[in-house]
């Protein structure tokens, strides 16, 4: 069985966001795959998906931070036609990723104990996010 279907994820201010439950929500037919994976690509040049602490919000706030001081808006970009926080997302979204592959097991995602499917949202004001999943199980 191979399934696809786009997700929507509300508007967040920058940083990084436990969207678990928003995602997997979503999707129609998990519950029906013994066996399988799920493929997660977020659609978008300025943002990121990556696995992480799913517990603890400081964990996404000190991740916050250390990118804010890695990759500064202020630094002197070619690229800011959106505003000073526009190349700076981009690198951030290259270096964390844009995509997840997820095994699923009996209806339910295979992740770690402590692990959450995180939204990095790299802009200051970056607007709705839409994520292409796609299932393949039996």
């Amino acid at each position: 069985m191979w399934y696809q279907q786009t997700l929507t994820l509300r508007a967040q201010p920058r940083g990084f966001h436990l969207v678990t439950d928003e995602v997997l929500g979503q999707i129609h037919d998990l519950s029906r795959v013994n066996i399988g994976l799920l493929h997660l690509l977020l659609q978008h040049t300025s943002a990121s998906l990556t696995l992480n602490e799913n517990c603890d919000p400081s964990v996404r706030r000190d991740m916050e931070q250390h990118f804010l001081k890695a990759i500064p808006d202020n630094a002197p970009y070619e690229h800011d036609y959106e505003g000073a926080d526009d190349m700076p997302s981009h690198i951030k979204s290259s270096t964390l990723g844009v995509s997840l592959l997820l095994p699923v097991k009996n209806g339910r995602v295979q992740l770690g104990t402590w692990q959450g499917i995180w939204l990095g949202e790299h802009r200051i004001h970056g607007g709705s996010r839409h994520i292409i999943a796609t299932l393949q199980g039996e």
